[in-house]
């Protein structure tokens, strides 16, 4: 008598239920965090800590009243857009500046040896310290934005570019000298795939620093941007608006950065996944 054949899968709701078990504990851990957050929020700026009247204005029930009013007048999403125009258009500029520049460094010890020292200099200089000659410069307007956060977006993406260079597998560049493979195509073929990684990272950094800077570099006698809106909400005296604002600035930034996270995440198992 043969056997019965037995059937052994699992349901498919037990083979998830970790995942599922793990991300709601995150979620609650996450969640939790918050409502610390904005309790504290609300104890700092209570009438029965403080008799300041002025910190009535930044109170979590003023603030997010005013920023339901934002949301529904559509002023808060036109001052939005403007600034992430301002800050996609750097990153582009720094990225047609970085990336070759990180190329050249990382392709020449000599190179890099005789700008290291510079590179490191101009760097370790804020951004916003560019401000009074950009100004003078490039005039008032968005031209000096322009400027600001593109100085401040290339030294992450040239630097991580370059780390990439000196990371490609140096056999791989023997098998490409071996194949009497040319210069041009040793960077294209093998240099380049191997660094989009390093410069993922990079744009990721970039993003965070300019986002950073943006809000001061706005106050450069812009119409418009969310660090223009926040000036104007505080020559208006409107301190619940101006939270509010702080508060946009604060969820956009960290939206971009977990965008980019998950970009990263998906390039790097897709690209393990081809290996395999």
């Amino acid at each position: 008598m043969s056997a019965l054949p037995i059937d052994i899968r699992v349901p498919r709701f037990q083979l998830f239920s970790p995942r599922i078990k793990r991300l709601g504990n995150s979620t609650l851990l996450a969640l939790s965090g918050i409502f610390i957050a904005v309790f504290l929020w609300w104890l700092g700026t209570s009438p029965f800590l403080s008799e300041n009247t002025i910190l009535a204005g930044f109170a979590p029930d003023a603030c997010f009243r005013a920023l339901l009013q934002l949301l529904q007048s559509g002023e808060i999403f036109t001052h939005a857009a403007v600034s992430l125009q301002r800050v996609l258009l750097s990153l582009l500029f720094a990225l047609l500046v970085g990336i070759p520049l990180g190329l050249i460094v990382g392709l020449s010890r000599r190179l890099e040896k005789a700008t290291s020292p510079l590179f490191q200099f101009i760097r370790m200089i804020s951004p916003i310290s560019w401000m009074p000659l950009a100004v003078m410069v490039f005039g008032i307007g968005d031209a000096p934005v322009y400027f600001l956060l593109t100085i401040a977006a290339v030294w992450p993406i040239m630097l991580n570019v370059s780390a990439g260079v000196h990371a490609v597998d140096p056999c791989w560049l023997t098998l490409a000298k071996s194949l009497c493979a040319s210069r041009w195509e040793t960077v294209t073929r093998i240099i380049v795939p191997a660094i989009v990684a390093h410069a993922l990272t990079g744009i990721r950094l970039a993003i965070g620093i300019v986002w950073i800077v943006l809000v001061p570099a706005e106050m450069l006698g812009v119409s418009a941007g969310l660090g223009y809106f926040i000036l104007d909400t505080r020559d208006r005296l409107a301190y619940p608006e101006l939270m509010a604002v702080i508060l946009v600035i604060g969820l956009i930034g960290y939206l971009l950065d977990l965008s980019a996270r998950l970009f990263i995440r998906h390039f790097v198992h897709h690209r393990r996944n081809a290996l395999n």
